[in-house]
């Protein structure tokens, strides 16, 4: 047990493992899962890895940096930001596509696009996501890149690209309160969801 816990993918492979035998241990079996359903369980547990690491930087990273002696911040800015910060985006780019299948497949895309009932709650919470997902890739990553030092640039720009990507990702931390809330209204007949449908 040790030996695939101390590996990353061993540990993912063992999970996806753990599911089929839980699937077949409760009399279910592969060829009746349908696709709109493995696409929703795709876009949760890829949103769960945006939202989370999203949170992670807002309720942990950023407030800490502060709190660290200058000559350990190079472990954050130089190992830990670039690769949680390559899941971030990556995670915010899956998410969007499997949202966006799930709801062509599941026959709603159009009228949540369009905001109409009784697509209104999932269609503003897929607006949202989307200003949410151009800001990681086109305002967050370039100014991370120029922060970090991935991109060299004089010291002033560097850290105006710092505050430029943490007022953004703040931004993105108070739309996922309102974006998570609508995604779950949609499936739920809440008096509040049915007032505004």
């Amino acid at each position: 047990m040790i030996s695939i816990l101390t590996s990353l993918g061993r540990t993912v492979l063992a999970g996806f493992v753990l599911l089929a035998l839980i699937i077949l241990a409760l009399g279910g079996n592969f060829s009746s899962i349908e696709l709109p359903f493995m696409f929703r369980w795709l876009h949760v547990m890829v949103a769960i890895m945006w939202v989370g690491l999203l949170w992670y930087f807002n309720f942990v990273q950023i407030p800490s940096m502060s709190k660290i002696p200058d000559e350990q911040k190079p472990a954050i800015s130089k190992v830990i930001a670039p690769v949680a910060l390559f899941w971030f985006r990556w995670a915010a780019l899956f998410t969007v596509i499997s949202g966006l299948i799930l709801s062509v497949l599941n026959g709603y895309a159009h009228q949540a696009f369009t905001l109409q009932a009784p697509f209104r709650a999932i269609g503003l919470g897929m607006w949202i996501a989307l200003i949410m997902a151009f800001n990681v890739w086109f305002i967050i990553w370039p100014n991370q890149k120029r922060a970090l030092g991935i991109v060299a640039v004089e010291p002033d720009i560097k850290a105006k690209s710092a505050r430029i990507a943490m007022l953004t990702s703040r931004l993105n931390t108070l739309l996922s309160i309102p974006m998570l809330f609508l995604m779950i209204a949609q499936s739920h007949n809440s008096t509040w969801f049915v007032i505004v449908s």
